[in-house]
């Protein structure tokens, strides 16, 4: 199909930097027993506070005029789960991996299936009722928030991703972005993390 994303970057429509991963030749399967254990010692090292900090999250919602109470960020949501001794949520192998990463570094990231992807992924604001359902919890509504589009509008915001561009696993390419920008250690260690579980490789761009 022609109109499918051929690769990376994530073009900005606001000044909000972000670390990007072109992902490809993935085989993502259902939750992994080798993973096992590190999703243990992530979920350790949550309730004992061993993470990083969720300032910076919470800064770049107020930055755009959002309430990071009312509206959490992805990983403080996840972080605040575990606290409360709910188990760590396993979807598949690379979401996994997703998820472990994030809750780690209390930095959101976002995942999009690049072959339901409709021409470029931007990073924008939400127009006014713009929306899409999101995974499991209905209408997400991103009117002047932060949110990843592409030609069909909003599929993803530091938040909660879409379910039209989610991970499954049929995926073979994706987008992994990184709401806020990270070290380039930690973007080797989630090219390890991906190779290793998510079966991937992975662009840097």
């Amino acid at each position: 199909m022609t109109d499918v994303v051929p690769s990376l970057p994530l073009e900005a429509e606001i000044d909000l930097a972000v670390s990007t991963l072109e992902l490809y030749d993935l085989e993502v399967t259902g939750p992994r027993g080798d993973f096992d254990q590190v999703v243990a010692i992530a979920e350790r090292e949550a309730r004992a506070g061993q993470v990083g900090d969720i300032g910076p999250a919470r800064a770049l919602y107020r930055r755009f005029g959002l309430d990071p109470t009312r509206h959490r960020p992805s990983s403080e949501a996840l972080l605040r789960r575990l606290r409360r001794g709910e188990p760590f949520p396993r979807v598949n192998s690379l979401v996994d991996v997703a998820n472990v990463v994030s809750l780690r570094l209390q930095v959101p990231v976002g995942l999009y299936d690049l072959d339901q992807v409709r021409g470029r992924l931007r990073l924008r604001l939400g127009r006014e009722q713009e929306g899409y359902l999101g995974i499991r919890r209905g209408h997400v509504d991103v009117s002047g928030r932060i949110c990843v589009a592409d030609d069909l509008g909003p599929c993803g915001n530091p938040s909660a991703d879409s379910a039209r561009t989610m991970i499954t696993t049929a995926t073979r390419r994706a987008a992994w972005v990184f709401f806020l920008p990270v070290a380039e250690s930690v973007l080797s260690l989630t090219g390890e993390l991906i190779a290793r579980y998510g079966r991937g490789q992975v662009r840097r761009r």
